[in-house]
């Protein structure tokens, strides 16, 4: 109850931040960002666009990349409305297939820019199931798997970046408190929903999955990170409830009168945008890696969502689907589980 009033008057936590702050209040006394370049994933609308927004006005220099370019491109017409002198590029990328990030890093690397900061924002919550060209389960391989792709195929600039600039790289993974809704075998249920059964896919469990996918990473990445030396962290954050085009497959009288009835707790876009512009930019968070943020504060996670183990066996699915395709992971099931999750670096 009391930490139900406090998001409700938006009180300041720790940080100095709570419910009710901005991205722009969050930013305000952000080290000046005319120095870094930031990839911002599904920037085109909602809480992306305004993190697109805020950042461009602090100075960076932003590539969206997306999967609807005309999409992209009015979100770029936005920002240079408003700050002409922005330095945006705008590059394709489908998140849910594996041979478009590749081609989008690849893209991305022929540019020759640093890479100070990736923003994973992009999602989707799929009502209907849906298999991706690769294979899996549309909603894990959006919000997730091709971010973990992005990820490894980028980490190798950010930290190169790192050294040669001496500012320290930044992750930010945008998950949900949704994750705490997924309970059972991770890779059992991605096989499940991924592999000829389909008629038991419900499509809020495959979304919490998807983000407790995301939180799992976070931790396993800081660690390896670490061990590495590397000037580079990671965190995820939780923006809050917040009316965007993600629930624009469930519209309807039920959604509409669930969104009535909370109306008073959810957050505006710039609010919503605030929890990913801290960690993305704040000074007091240098050094600060593998955590967990919402309401601009540090959270704890769930008994799960803190899993070392479960992280582990996570990352080695992962890899084999980025790297052999789906098969390997899902036939026979569990495959993955029979490698080495010991070595902590990445390839």
């Amino acid at each position: 109850m009391f930490e139900t009033l406090k998001y409700l008057v938006g009180s300041a936590g720790a940080s100095g931040y709570g419910s009710k702050s901005t991205a722009e209040q969050v930013t305000e006394d952000c080290y000046d960002m005319h120095s870094i370049t930031a990839i911002i994933t599904g920037a085109t609308s909602g809480i992306g666009a305004e993190t697109a927004r805020v950042l461009a006005k602090r100075g960076a220099r932003l590539v969206l990349p997306a999967r609807n370019l005309k999409g992209a491109e009015d979100a770029k017409a936005r920002i240079l409305s408003e700050n002409p002198d922005a330095d945006i590029i705008v590059m394709g990328l489908d998140l849910s297939s594996l041979n478009s990030v590749r081609n989008f890093v690849s893209e991305f690397e022929s540019l020759n820019l640093p890479l100070n900061l990736l923003i994973n924002n992009a999602g989707r919550f799929a009502l209907e199931p849906a298999i991706s060209e690769d294979g899996i389960e549309m909603t894990f391989a959006t919000n997730y798997l091709g971010h973990f792709l992005l990820t490894k195929l980028l980490l190798k600039k950010m930290i190169e970046t790192a050294k040669t600039t001496s500012l320290q790289g930044r992750i930010v993974n945008v998950s949900s408190s949704i994750y705490n809704w997924f309970s059972g075998d991770m890779i059992r249920y991605l096989c499940e929903i991924s592999r000829n059964k389909l008629c038991d896919f419900d499509p809020t469990r495959a979304y919490a999955l998807s983000k407790l996918a995301i939180v799992l990473h976070t931790k396993e990445v800081a660690q390896r990170l670490k061990q590495m030396e590397a000037n580079v962290t990671v965190n995820c954050v939780h923006p809050g409830v917040v009316r965007t085009r993600l629930t624009r497959e469930r519209e309807g009288m039920a959604t509409d009168i669930a969104f009535f009835l909370t109306s008073k707790l959810l957050k505006t876009i710039p609010q919503a945008a605030a929890t990913t512009c801290y960690v993305a930019t704040h000074p007091t968070l240098v050094n600060v890696t593998g955590k967990y943020f919402s309401d601009c504060n540090e959270a704890s996670t769930s008994k799960l969502g803190s899993n070392s183990t479960e992280a582990a066996r996570l990352w080695t699915a992962s890899e084999i689907m980025v790297s052999r395709g789906s098969n390997a992971v899902f036939d026979p099931l569990n495959s993955a589980l029979d490698h080495d999750t010991s070595k902590k670096q990445f390839k």
